[in-house]
């Protein structure tokens, strides 16, 4: 007796991780872009409420010519806000880990420029940063952070099709 072959558009389950990744791959992205929200989201809140605290801790980063300082330090907290609501919403969610990666690469290499330069200031990452004293610095722990939220980002740009997103509700399903 021939075995019948699975019809051409039925889903093929594999077992394992990826049986898994398969199987709950919506999910999981949902669940990633919901972390990769709440962290922009805590990034932002404590910027937003002082706007010249923050352009300060952008000045002591010593990257920028003084004339970005302030149009960076004031527009920063807002599209790290942006960047949440589009991630809760669920719109744009490839293009938002893009963006996302990308900033969270810009603060890596700033924090880490902190430490080769010998500047002893505290990242300002979830609000205001400022002048510490020499040694009691968190780079390590900052620039580790920030790696752990590319995590999110990364799964996003590789898997961005989720559960309760407008992106589905517009576009429907993903192929």
């Amino acid at each position: 007796m021939a075995s019948q072959a699975p019809a051409k558009d039925a889903p093929t389950r594999s077992g394992g991780l990826r049986g898994f990744v398969d199987t709950y791959q919506q999910w999981i992205s949902l669940v990633m872009r919901i972390l990769l929200a709440v962290m922009w989201f805590k990034y932002s809140v404590g910027k937003l409420g002082s706007p010249d605290s923050n352009a300060q801790s952008v000045r002591e980063f010593r990257i920028l010519p003084e004339s970005l300082v302030a149009p960076f330090g004031y527009a920063q907290p807002y599209f790290e806000l942006a960047l949440g609501l589009l991630l809760i919403l669920g719109l744009g969610t490839r293009l938002v880990a893009v963006l996302s990666a990308l900033l969270l690469l810009v603060y890596i290499v700033g924090i880490i420029s902190l430490g080769a330069r010998g500047i002893a200031i505290s990242c300002g990452c979830g609000g205001s940063g400022g002048l510490v004293p020499k040694g009691h610095t968190r780079y390590t722990l900052d620039v580790l952070r920030d790696l752990l939220y590319m995590v999110p980002a990364a799964w996003l740009i590789w898997k961005p099709a989720s559960k309760f997103s407008l992106e589905r509700a517009l576009l429907g399903d993903p192929i």
